[in-house]
């Protein structure tokens, strides 16, 4: 099998796992109240995000694992912790940027936190599944051209990251508030259903290993 081949299954396998469709209208919460050019840097920002998990996955995954002492799994299971944080607010509408302060108020408003690296880059985008696909993909191919090829499907996919959220701002920008109101509950309601999912897959996954199962 040569190594164009075993990079493109890498590729196909990492953007069926992301799935632009159900990234993009999770990206919509996230992206709400930056202007266009803050969502270009977010897009850019994901994209590099994405490219260097995957790199880190594919060059030096499994030995920095070991050293860890940290598997898949449980990388697994703690983006579902970060995501239901996350998703549960918006699930309860409680979730939406502050109002505008009037031009009496004196108090500043707090400082919005940058939302990068976690949700959108950890988990939305990636995850213990995309780490342990990239592991399994470099010990496949082995040698480093094989490596080189699977760094070139890294690219590719953090380029499909990338694109996908600045196409959800695109989104964002053309619904109206009462939408996006309730297209934040949806998101949280499906959010919180990827959360529970991502428990209960690394939570058995953690248990199963340790029972040698």
């Amino acid at each position: 099998m040569s190594f164009k081949y075993e990079a493109l299954v890498f590729f196909l396998a990492l953007f069926a796992l992301y799935s632009p469709v159900a990234a993009l209208s999770s990206y919509l919460p996230y992206v709400r109240g930056y202007a266009h050019g803050q969502q270009l840097r977010l897009a850019l920002g994901l994209a590099l995000n994405a490219f260097a998990f995957v790199l880190i996955a594919v060059w030096v995954g499994e030995p920095l694992l070991e050293l860890l002492g940290i598997s898949p799994a449980a990388l697994t299971a703690t983006g579902g912790i970060a995501l239901i944080l996350a998703a549960v607010p918006l699930m309860r509408g409680s979730g939406e940027a502050p109002p505008e302060p009037s031009p009496g108020d004196e108090a500043p408003a707090a400082p919005r936190k940058n939302p990068l690296f976690t949700p959108l880059t950890f988990p939305l985008t990636v995850g213990g599944t995309t780490f342990a696909f990239g592991v399994a993909a470099s010990a496949d191919a082995g040698d480093v051209p094989g490596r080189l090829w699977l760094t070139v499907a890294a690219l590719a996919y953090g380029i499909v990251t990338g694109v996908t959220l600045y196409l959800s701002g695109h989104v964002e920008r053309r619904i109206s508030a009462e939408t996006a109101a309730i297209l934040d509950r949806v998101a949280g309601i499906l959010l919180t259903s990827i959360a529970v999912i991502l428990l209960a897959n690394g939570f058995t996954d953690l248990v199963t290993a340790r029972l040698g199962v």
